[in-house]
């Protein structure tokens, strides 16, 4: 009995924490070439934990929480290989790949599976049957790392799949994608909380929509959208009618999100693979807006792309397709890429507003961000031709990031100089030179005086230039181009087959 109560009162040993890695440490990953490459995981407090690959072996003590973590030295692209993790256990990660690897994240047209899609996509499906790749791949939504058999990648981004497909196939080296969307969503959702909170921009942004922001107004429009609401909703009921409209979300001070809460998407998709070594990141979203009341999306992108490059640690490149999708003719309606492309047509009459083009088209202006340009590539909430889309958004991370000799845009808007009647037009992105197609004249530019009353003009390339001018305004002070929501009447491109970008001289 003695024995027994001895054993009793003496304490115990604690016990001991083995060594853990989060998810995104699996067989089949694929880590960043040319970079110091982070590893991390817990432990017990204060234990050693050594990390062996590539002939390297690199060491770290845990603290008191049992956190560690540490840097391999840039690796070379190659593999397969074994990552080695070592404490009171060992760890044994096989069929590890060194390569490039990207991040695809945003709403639908990221989400959605490519086995869906290549129903319609031809060269999506033959993509899927060559399945599969040694060199490709895929980490699917809030899982591990797989191989890119067929029955994994049918259930992957259709987009990020072609992406990095073509990135794969051209650089010759292993590429890893990594996904992290849902559909329907706003970009609100996926800023990172707590520098969201920092950001300085978004608050001077908000603070002037504040300015003239009436809450009592805001809550009468709410009322009045209730009370429509649930007469329409009575009304299904008794006509027998399931589907029944979307309730009015009530209304919300400025800064505040009107769906869901602030960086939630962020912290469920995004944080817990943040830090882990990565090329750079591909972004399909803009549909739903930003959802933070007075924030626009020009703005918000500014925060996000900030916050997840401070959050990862790294200045990573940052592509982001355009927004909305396709609107605009193609150079060659034949080719793969570009047939689903919007059918050539007459300008229209009343001209339309283009300022929700342009404030996506602004989004380039933040720090090593570049657009896919889309216009040409087929429209739609959802457009089938994924397989171009890829292909466009591999060949800007082509020439913007990796430094291929290839044209990522079409003719962008440089300056103007108003000469008499005439209003020259100087263009960065010419490539091989101007050039329109489809019709037999370059159309798509309006010109507007001093009353600021817009008509279409005639243009003329002259080198690289092009000149503008029309009888209707003798006395030019604006131009635009390509201005609308869809613009499949403008027909300006450079020789390489690219679009010009939608653009305007004024502020009106």
């Amino acid at each position: 009995m003695l024995n027994i109560l001895i054993l009793l009162l003496t304490p115990l040993p604690p016990l001991q924490a083995d060594v853990t890695l989060p998810k995104v440490f699996s067989d089949h990953m694929v880590l960043q070439q040319q970079m110091a490459v982070p590893v991390w995981g817990q432990a017990e407090a204060n234990e050693e934990v050594t990390v062996e690959f590539q002939g390297q072996k690199k060491s770290a003590k845990a603290d008191a929480d049992g956190k560690w973590r540490l840097t391999l030295d840039p690796l070379t692209a190659g593999g397969p290989d074994e990552l080695k993790v070592v404490g009171q256990n060992t760890i044994v990660i096989k069929d590890v790949l060194v390569g490039e690897v990207w991040v695809g994240s945003g709403q639908s047209n990221m989400a959605g599976a490519a086995g869906g899609y290549a129903k319609n996509d031809p060269e999506l499906a033959k993509l899927l049957e060559s399945a599969p790749y040694e060199k490709l791949r895929v980490l699917l939504q809030a899982g591990i790392w797989t191989d890119s058999s067929k029955a994994n990648l049918i259930r992957f981004s259709a987009l990020l799949l072609a992406f990095g497909h073509r990135l794969q196939t051209d650089l010759d080296i292993p590429v890893g994608l990594i996904v992290g969307a849902v559909g329907g969503t706003p970009s609100g959702l996926w800023v990172s909380p707590d520098r969201y909170a920092q950001d300085e921009n978004s608050k001077k942004v908000i603070a002037g929509f504040a300015k003239n922001f009436d809450e009592e107004a805001a809550k009468n429009r709410y009322e009045a959208a209730l009370s429509d609401w649930e007469k329409t909703v009575a009304q299904f009921k008794e006509e027998g009618k399931k589907k029944l409209p979307r309730k009015p979300s009530a209304p919300v001070k400025p800064g505040e999100s009107t769906r869901g809460k602030i960086g939630e998407l962020y912290n469920r998709f995004i944080q817990p693979v943040a830090g882990y070594g990565i090329k750079g990141v591909l972004w399909d979203q803009g549909e739903s807006g930003t959802a933070i009341q007075g924030l626009d999306q020009f703005t918000a992108m500014g925060s996000l792309i900030g916050g997840w490059r401070k959050d990862w640690g790294q200045d990573f490149p940052f592509l982001y397709i355009q927004k909305p999708s396709g609107g605009g003719c193609a150079w060659d309606d034949s080719n793969a890429v570009t047939q689903k492309a919007d059918k050539f047509t007459p300008p229209p009459s009343p001209m339309a507003d283009g300022k929700y083009r342009e404030l996506h088209i602004r989004i380039r202006q933040h720090p090593k961000t570049w657009m896919v340009t889309a216009t040409d590539l087929g429209s739609g909430i959802h457009p089938t031709n994924k397989w171009g889309y890829g292909q466009r958004a591999a060949q800007v991370a082509l020439g913007a990031v990796y430094g291929k000799q290839v044209a990522i845009y079409g003719p962008t808007y440089a300056s103007h100089s108003i000469d008499g009647t005439q209003v020259r037009i100087k263009f960065d992105n010419t490539g091989e030179g101007l050039a329109f197609k489809n019709g037999d004249k370059l159309q798509g530019f309006a010109l507007a005086g001093a009353d600021k009353d817009f008509h279409w003009a005639e243009a003329v390339i002259d080198g690289s230039v092009i000149v503008v001018s029309s009888e209707k305004v003798p006395v030019p002070v604006a131009v635009r181009y390509g201005w609308g929501p869809t613009h499949p009447w403008a027909n300006l491109f450079n020789k390489d087959g690219l679009p010009a970008l939608s653009f305007r001289t004024d502020n009106w």
